[in-house]
């Protein structure tokens, strides 16, 4: 059974290593330029001073002005990256779906049935070296774009939480492909033809991601509040730096949002056009505040690993129902 799989699936599998070289000779020069310029705008240190507590003056003017002109020379490759988040679905598509409805639709399945093989040794011996080669190549994806994506991210205001960043790293690329192979697995078993699997694949496991990420994802854990005066002599965009930041505002003294979507940083003692407060000016009441609703940035793996986990729960149910479906196919 195993050689007979190998035989049945090396195509798909020289072609993902062909596949993966080509990604290989794009990430690695790209992700190497990214890196030394980052350095020489001493990014790397920058990251460092503003993960702590106290900074020294200027320190955050000069650091945004590093990471501005480094988004600004590299920030359009984050359109290639989008390319990439593609990936665990096209494996889904090309080796899940096909696995079973292939199999049904030729007619292949009838005959190795009756060499002796049970429907469930076909199955588990096919689903699982399938999944393991899968598993293999999303694991050395996520780990290729970690490395490619960590200049990028650095110098983003919610760096790695951010939601295209947050879906090519890490460890959800492996539960994103194994889910997607498990999807065309059991789509096979439900409609036993190749177009009608691959589409149910499709249009299952973009539902799931989307679903997941704008619904799920931002309670996996009990988000936290931060407050902090108008006045105030830092400014505002590194003062969460790498904070994935789900809600924001300005309230007056009574805790009513005043200005949602919006932070205000007036220097203390500033004064508006008209010469007044700077806060008064806005039609800020005294004791207004900026508020926050976010989740902190050292947040990023339990989240990668909770998602991942997810993914992964939800491949295995659809992978015993699959199982269970073979039984069933005539």
């Amino acid at each position: 059974m195993i050689w007979l799989t190998w035989r049945q699936h090396r195509r798909q599998a020289l072609f993902t290593l062909a596949g993966l070289a080509v990604l290989a000779a794009v990430l690695v020069p790209t992700g190497l330029a990214m890196r030394n310029r980052f350095a020489d705008l001493g990014g790397p240190e920058c990251v460092r001073q503003l993960a702590r507590s106290e900074l020294a003056p200027g320190v955050v003017e000069s650091c945004n002005r590093a990471f501005d002109q480094f988004s600004n020379q590299y920030g359009t490759l984050n359109l290639v990256g989008v390319l990439f988040l593609v990936l665990p679905l096209l494996v889904g598509l090309f080796w899940g779906a096909p696995l079973v409805a292939r199999e049904v639709e030729q007619g292949t399945h009838r005959l190795v049935w009756t060499q002796g093989v049970s429907r469930r040794r076909w199955a588990v011996v096919k689903f699982g070296l399938v999944g393991a080669g899968a598993t293999v190549v999303a694991a050395g994806y996520g780990l290729g774009m970690s490395w490619w994506l960590t200049p990028l991210t650095q110098a983003e205001r919610q760096g790695r939480f951010d939601v295209i960043f947050f879906d090519m790293q890490g460890l959800v690329p492996v539960g994103y492909t194994v889910l997607a192979v498990a999807l065309g697995i059991f789509a096979g078993t439900l409609w036993p033809r190749m177009l009608p699997a691959m589409g149910a694949t499709l249009a299952g496991f973009l539902g799931l991601r989307i679903a997941l990420a704008e619904f799920a994802r931002p309670h996996y854990m009990a988000a936290r509040t931060r407050t902090y005066p108008v006045e105030s002599d830092t400014p505002l965009p590194h003062r969460m730096h790498g904070d994935w930041v789900l809600s924001s505002g300005v309230r007056d003294a009574e805790g009513n949002m005043v200005a949602a979507n919006a932070q205000i940083a007036c220097p203390p003692g500033a004064t508006g056009p008209g010469g007044g407060r700077c806060g008064a000016e806005l039609g800020l009441q005294p004791g207004a505040y900026n508020w926050q609703l976010y989740q902190p940035a050292d947040r990023y793996w339990a989240f990668q690993y909770i998602e991942t986990g997810i993914f992964l729960a939800l491949a295995a149910l659809l992978l015993l129902l699959a199982v269970r479906r073979i039984r069933r196919i005539a």
